[in-house]
């Protein structure tokens, strides 16, 4: 992918959006030094949360931007039956959620921010994702084996539970790991092009 001499830096410490954006084919670097805290505003529609997040991690970030600099942030979320499921923060955390997604369709939302020295973006995706039922042996399975206390709602698409009990998926299938990456590119590119 050509920047045009551009420099990016992910402002995120996930490795799935690490090994996401080096399949655009492109150099960057990773800087996770950031300031923000995460919270919002009681009654603020759970759909806008990513997008708040992303653009708050963005003026987060620890220094200024140099000319030429192009940063990259982004958040995900999970949601079902307007619940935010976040990162669980324990064991029986993981099994609630993963029991209350078995068997049903959730929204998964990601954004993301670019920002350079005089332009900002915030773009967001939807997608829809089906677990069928899991039984208790198959969540206890998932958890031992795959430790999912980083991924919001407590799953890894790319992970076991995907191959064996996602049975269908609306929209981008890399939006669900956290970075729809045929957005990025797009946004990129314009990115490339400014002066």
């Amino acid at each position: 992918m050509d920047l045009h001499g551009k420099h990016v830096i992910l402002g995120s410490a996930s490795p799935r959006r690490r090994e996401l954006l080096s399949g655009l084919g492109m150099d960057f670097e990773v800087d996770t030094r950031n300031n923000f805290v995460e919270s919002f505003a009681e009654g603020t529609p759970h759909e806008e949360v990513p997008a708040l997040m992303s653009r708050g991690k963005s003026h987060g970030f620890w220094r200024p931007l140099a000319e030429g600099e192009i940063l990259l942030t982004s958040d995900t979320m999970v949601l079902l039956d307007k619940l935010i499921m976040g990162k669980p923060h324990s064991r029986p955390e993981a099994e609630e959620m993963l029991w209350r997604l078995s068997g049903r369709t959730h929204e998964v939302i990601s954004a993301v921010t670019a920002r350079d020295l005089m332009h900002e973006e915030t773009l967001t995706d939807t997608t829809l994702v089906t677990f069928r039922e899991l039984s208790g042996a198959e969540i206890d399975y998932y958890i031992d084996s795959c430790r999912p206390f980083d991924k919001a709602g407590a799953y890894g698409i790319q992970e076991w539970i995907g191959y064996a009990a996602c049975t269908g998926i609306e929209g981008s299938f890399y939006n669900v790991m956290g970075f729809p990456v045929h957005k990025v590119y797009s946004l990129l590119t314009k990115f490339a092009e400014y002066d």
